[in-house]
């Protein structure tokens, strides 16, 4: 199994990636024998990956960083670089290679200061590996500041670092950046690609993995929490349940709640996960004494964690409400399939008793309203709008739909 096989229906980028691959490691040979470089190259010094959700932007920048890493014999043989079980592919992919660094974030934004740090490290030559990989998977997430940074470093690349760009669309990066990388275009796996992939690298089960690729249109990452996650299948069925609720405005207030409700638990949850051990590290590498007594001078420290983890909580609770939100979008699309008498295959076929029912029960043109009113909720999420009231408005409009 080579890294290209996490690449689930993106057989043209793979070829593309496959063949940059080769040209990177025909560079570095050619540098290390001093010999003349090769003439034309596909290889380059920055690349910007885009696609939609669950497309596999992140895993396929991990697979490309992989290979280029790769140490496998038989890639010194001709073979393409990505073998998956060297010492190379296998410490990229779980994220402890010394030359790659894999930059995500769980706040809303990514900042100047942490942006700096990176173009500090970009300077440097690999220590152990073959290229200096910087792969960056929220890149929409940078502030304007922060990708004016970012910029420079792009422009004028040391020569043996690689700037791999993850974002869900162009226009999600600076004109100026997206203009200096080579731009490749993921697309949404088809259900059967993924319901595979969860068999075939995950063990899931063939029937549950097929319905969890159906119930997500193709979303790898949602399907597999879906298909090992029973707290995301209890959220996901209670989140269906909402439209058949919506009966009057006291109902309508009612299930707005509860949806924020249950997206501030999850993020609760999350919380609970990782910030207590990230505390207690924290503690421990400030030199906390007994009974968790703190040295003098690291307050500030211990107050920047805290912060950064209620901002953590804020985009945790955010994603989980997106997610709620992107349920209900599928459950009225379903709807409109059936009021079309399309061959669509429907993504909830669980729920198709309360389909048909709404199917029914409304025209075609109310139902794209209610679509409609929980795209304007999504969009007023992202406006910081207060989530409590955009909900709100959003379950009245389905009521009134």
């Amino acid at each position: 199994m080579t890294v290209w096989d996490d690449l689930v229906g993106q057989e043209k980028v793979s070829g593309q990636l496959e063949a940059a691959a080769r040209d990177a490691d025909a560079l570095v040979t050619a540098v290390a024998a001093d010999t003349p470089l090769p003439e034309a190259s596909k290889m380059t010094h920055a690349w910007l990956f885009t696609g939609p959700p669950g497309s596999g932007r992140s895993t396929t920048a991990r697979a490309f960083a992989a290979a280029l890493q790769c140490t496998s014999p038989d890639r010194a043989l001709g073979g393409i670089p990505g073998c998956g079980f060297c010492d190379g592919c296998h410490t990229s992919l779980i994220g402890t290679h010394a030359d790659v660094q894999i930059i995500r974030t769980d706040l809303l934004s990514i900042g100047v200061k942490e942006t700096r740090d990176l173009v500090r490290r970009a300077q440097l030559s690999p220590a152990v590996g073959r290229w200096q990989v910087i792969v960056m998977e929220d890149a929409d997430r940078l502030t304007e500041g922060a990708g004016n940074v970012l910029l420079k470093a792009v422009e004028e690349p040391a020569p043996r670092t690689v700037w791999l760009l993850c974002a869900p669309s162009l226009e999600d990066v600076l004109p100026t950046i997206r203009s200096r990388c080579r731009h490749l275009t993921l697309r949404t796996p088809s259900v059967a690609a993924v319901a595979d992939v969860l068999v075939r690298r995950d063990g899931i089960e063939p029937d549950i993995a097929a319905a969890v690729a159906r119930a997500t249109q193709g979303h790898i990452g949602r399907a597999r929490r879906l298909a090992t996650d029973e707290r995301a299948r209890a959220r996901r069925a209670a989140v269906l349940k909402l439209p058949l609720r919506v009966d009057d405005v006291g109902a309508c207030l009612k299930a707005a709640q509860e949806l924020i409700d249950a997206a501030s638990e999850d993020a609760k949850q999350v919380a609970e996960e990782g910030d207590v051990k990230e505390t207690e590290d924290m503690k421990a590498a400030l030199g906390a004494g007994p009974g968790g007594r703190m040295p003098r001078g690291t307050a500030g420290v211990m107050k920047e964690l805290e912060d950064k983890q209620k901002r953590r909580k804020t985009r945790t609770q955010r994603d989980s409400l997106d997610l709620a939100l992107i349920d209900l979008t599928a459950f009225y699309r379903d709807v409109l399939a059936l009021q079309f008498g399309t061959d669509l295959a429907l993504a909830n076929t669980e729920m198709q008793d309360a389909l048909d029912r709404l199917a029914r029960g409304s025209s075609p043109e109310a139902t794209l309203r209610r679509i409609e009113a929980i795209a304007a909720c999504r969009e007023a999420l992202d406006r910081n709008v207060a989530p409590l009231l955009a909900v709100e408005a959003m379950t009245m409009a389905l009521r009134a739909g």
